[in-house]
């Protein structure tokens, strides 16, 4: 059976320790040929072939290139099914339903699970939503990462599992997917967060996204007109940002911004903390422009919808 990634939760005491052993030699998927690091639940016959084949828009597992090259005059996709939401330049933003598109949603999964350890195996996509990010060129809108999250979250997590494919990874794909989850719970009206406890890599991806995000509102507010002095509450900064609460203290925790003065708590900016800040934002090249969204947010509450 196909299967669905849970969360980037690290304590999942259900796995058997035989799926920890790597079992796909290598995959080929467009132009990149990548090495798996982790077990995924493929077909066995196909897990003692040197190479799996992987058709990079439906993501159909071959077992040959040969197979591959008869699939493609076949395949009509040159994207990922479901509806784009987001395309600025050559980057577009794909959502797919897990109910309505069950087979690339579990395709999706399997080569998901190559790449990440200590995760939750759900043997059923509908309740969950995939955000696939895609670089264009003349071939079609190639797939670089994606992240999950469930129709209904009690905790309103905003991300289940996040990935970069490794071929595209030191691009800011993985920040870019991060700061497009946390677009969607702005328009959601809610506070965001990724499913807890994370890996040491999820925390380190998003420590390193909180941490500009925070210094980013914080040097905005400063740069406003506001009032002497300027007053931000730690509640004021979760709505600019659109993070739960936590997250940021932990953040300006992280970042060492939070001092105790004359009975209350204070952030400090240094002008040395401010002017790394700014070197940094200025080598991103790509961000998020909430402009060229095109989504609204559904009532999952409503069987309906489903």
């Amino acid at each position: 059976p196909a299967l669905c990634l849970g969360s980037l939760s690290q304590n999942q005491n259900t796995y058997d320790g035989l799926t920890r052993i790597k079992n796909v030699q290598q995959i080929e998927m467009g132009k990149a040929r990548m090495t798996p690091w982790y077990f995924s639940p493929y077909p066995q016959e196909l897990c003692s072939l040197p190479v799996i084949y992987i058709c990079e828009f439906c993501l159909k597992y071959l077992k040959s290139n040969n197979c591959l090259k008869r699939h493609k005059i076949k395949c009509k996709l040159f994207h990922p099914p479901g509806n784009e939401i987001y395309r600025k330049n050559n980057i577009s933003v794909f959502e797919i339903d897990g109910r309505k598109n069950k087979n690339y949603a579990q395709n999706l999964c399997l080569i998901a699970k190559l790449f990440l350890d200590h995760k939750t195996l759900y043997y059923d996509t509908d309740p969950f939503l995939f955000y696939v990010m895609t670089e264009y060129d003349q071939f079609g809108l190639h797939m670089v990462g994606y992240f999950s999250k469930e129709k209904e979250s009690s905790e309103d997590y905003n991300v289940a599992c996040i990935l970069t494919l490794p071929c595209h990874q030191k691009k800011g794909y993985g920040r870019l997917l991060i700061e497009f989850s946390y677009l969607l719970s702005q328009v959601e009206g809610k506070l965001g967060s990724p499913e807890k406890p994370l890996s040491d890599l999820g925390l380190l991806s998003y420590r390193s996204y909180w941490s500009n995000a925070v210094l980013e509102a914080l040097i905005q507010y400063l740069d406003s007109p506001t009032e002497s002095p300027p007053s931000l509450t730690i509640l004021e900064l979760c709505d600019r940002l659109c993070m739960k609460k936590e997250d940021v203290i932990s953040t300006l925790q992280h970042l060492n911004l939070i001092h105790y003065y004359k009975g209350q708590y204070i952030i400090c900016l240094s002008n040395e903390i401010i002017d790394q800040h700014r070197k940094s934002m200025f080598r991103r090249k790509v961000r998020i422009d909430e402009k060229y969204l095109q989504w609204q947010p559904k009532d999952w509450s409503k069987r309906g919808k489903w």
